[in-house]
C-alpha cells in the first residue's frame, strides 16, 4: 500500500479563493491587525506569510511591531485600541511573546468578537459546549482536509498525539462533534503504540522530529502531520517519518504542503466571518 497525499496546498487555494470572492461582496474590505513583539526569525516569517495572504484576499493587514523590550501594559493598551476600532474585524498577536508578558493575559484582552485565532476563553469555551464561536485555525483546517478527501469521521477512532491549547485540545472537541470517538495522548501516557495503532485517525502534533514510524500505525488509517521540524541535515520535516508512513497508511499529509497552508486559509476564514457579521449589525 502507498498511502495517498493529501495535497493541503490545494485544498487552502481552494478556500482562500472563495474568501477572496465573499471578500468582494462585502460594504468595506475586512481588516485584520497583526501584532509581533520582538524580531524572532520564524515568527518573522509567519507574519510575512500572513499578511501576504491577506493582501491576495483583498482583506487589509494593520501591522503593529513592538520591540522585545515591550511591556505588558504596552502591549495591552495597543490591544485594547485595536478593540476599540470599529473597522478592524480580526485581532491576532503573535506567539511566542517574551518572557516578561503573560501570554493567557495578552490572548484573554483580545476582543472574543475579534480573536480569530480562535484563542480567547471565551471561545475556546464555546467550542467546548456549544461548538459556536471562533475555532482555532489549524485544528479547523484539519477537520476540512478529511472533509476535502470525503472522510467521514463520525464513528471512526482518532487518536490525537499532544494535548496543547492550540491543536490538540480543540481537535479532540470538533473530533466530538463530528461524532469520532478520540483518545488524547501525551508525553506521560505509556505504552503509545496502543493507542496509535489502534486509530483510523492518526494526528500528530508534539514538535518532535519523525517520531511517528510505521509501525505505529494502523493499515490504512488517516495520517495528519501538524508537526514543523528540521531533522539531522536541517531538512523540513514533520512529526510523522513519512517515507516509512506511506508504505502503511491510506491517507498522509506532507510536510510542507499539508496543513501548515490550511491554518493561513482559516485564518482569512475567520477574519472574513467576523467582518460579515459585524457588516451585518452595522446595517440592522
Amino acid at each position: 500500500m502507498t498511502a495517498q497525499i493529501i495535497d493541503g496546498k490545494t485544498v487552502a487555494t481552494q478556500i482562500r479563493a472563495q474568501t477572496k470572492a465573499e471578500v468582494a461582496k462585502l460594504d468595506r474590505a475586512p481588516a485584520l491587525a497583526v501584532i509581533m513583539v520582538g524580531d524572532n526569525p520564524a515568527s518573522a516569517v509567519y507574519v510575512r506569510n500572513k499578511i501576504k495572504a491577506c493582501n491576495e484576499a483583498g482583506i487589509i493587514s494593520i501591522e503593529r511591531h513592538l520591540p522585545d523590550s515591550c511591556s505588558e501594559e504596552t502591549l495591552l493598551s495597543q490591544i485594547e485600541a485595536l478593540n476599540r476600532d470599529d473597522t478592524v474585524d480580526g485581532i491576532l498577536v503573535q506567539l511566542p511573546l517574551p518572557a516578561q508578558i503573560r501570554s493567557g493575559l495578552v490572548l484573554e484582552k483580545i476582543d472574543p468578537d475579534k480573536d480569530v485565532d480562535g484563542f480567547h476563553i471565551y471561545n475556546t469555551g464555546k467550542l467546548m459546549t456549544t461548538g459556536g464561536g471562533f475555532k482555532p485555525c489549524t485544528p479547523a483546517g484539519i477537520m476540512e482536509l478529511l472533509q476535502a478527501i470525503g472522510y467521514n469521521v463520525e464513528g471512526k477512532h482518532a487518536v490525537i498525539l499532544g494535548r496543547s491549547n492550540i491543536v490538540g485540545k480543540p481537535l479532540a472537541m470538533l473530533m466530538l462533534q463530528a461524532n469520532a470517538t478520540v483518545t488524547m495522548t501525551h508525553s506521560h501516557t505509556p505504552d503509545l503504540k496502543r493507542y496509535t495503532k489502534d486509530a483510523d485517525i492518526l494526528v500528530a502534533a508534539i514538535g518532535k522530529p519523525k517520531f511517528v514510524t510505521a509501525d505505529m500505525i494502523k493499515k490504512g488509517a488517516v495520517v495528519i502531520d501538524v508537526g514543523v521540524n528540521r531533522d539531522e541535515n536541517s531538512k523540513l520535516c514533520g512529526d510523522v517519518d513519512t517515507e516509512s508512513a506511506k508504505d502503511v497508511a491510506g491517507w498522509i499529509t506532507p510536510v510542507p504542503g499539508g496543513v501548515g497552508p490550511m491554518t493561513i486559509a482559516m485564518l482569512l476564514h475567520n477574519t472574513l466571518i467576523s467582518a460579515q457579521k459585524r457588516q451585518k449589525l452595522s446595517n440592522q
